[in-house]
């Protein structure tokens, strides 16, 4: 007698677990439809008077009064380094030897100097989701979105497909240069294959 088997279905993989399906020509298609996303320059409010930062407050309250299916997403711009900072202290804790917890303290030292150098870098962008709109709905709207918000004092530009990589590549942890990673995992393999098929 013979038993057919099912195949499992496969598992899911990195891409469809955290929802991108590709990049477009203008950002990235999800499960919930493409997202464009305009990067922000950061204004340092440490430096503004209390009424220039209400002033701040006002113009993107203007912006998502105009625009209300805005996103704003805040992220850093560089990699962080909480996890290691709390595992050398936890290091240092245990330690008996003194002059290996004088190294830990000097690490633990060095990582927040650096964190304070980059305390303010930031990425702070605006996105928009277009679901089933047609090419020129989408053009428009992109042009009206960065209209506004360019109107309001922010310095505004569209990200790029490299912004993108470099973004995704720091929020996953993955490199400090997503902008190099390739878009298909092992196609310069394949590449380089059919260089050598054609030689």
């Amino acid at each position: 007698m013979i038993k057919l088997f099912k195949r499992k279905k496969n598992k899911n993989t990195i891409q469809e677990f955290i929802g991108i399906e590709t990049f477009t020509k203008r950002g990235l298609k999800t499960k919930y439809g493409e997202l464009v996303y305009f990067i922000i320059s950061p204004t340092n409010i440490s430096v503004l008077s209390k009424e220039n930062i209400q002033t701040k407050i006002w113009h993107l309250m203007q912006v998502l009064s105009a625009q209300p299916n805005i996103e704003i997403t805040c992220i850093d711009s560089c990699e962080r380094f909480d996890d290691n900072k709390n595992n050398m202290l936890e290091l240092h804790r245990k330690e008996c030897n003194e002059k290996v917890q004088k190294c830990l303290s000097d690490d633990v030292d060095y990582l927040d100097n650096i964190q304070i150098e980059m305390s303010t870098a930031r990425q702070f962008m605006f996105s928009i989701r277009f679901r089933k709109e047609k090419e020129e709905q989408i053009f428009n709207q992109i042009n009206r979105v960065e209209k506004a918000i360019s109107e309001q004092g922010f310095e505004v530009r569209r990200a790029t497909k490299e912004d993108m990589k470099r973004i995704l590549a720091i929020y996953f942890e993955a490199s400090m240069q997503g902008e190099l990673i390739p878009d298909v995992d092992g196609g310069d393999c394949i590449d380089e294959e059919i260089r050598k098929a054609v030689a």
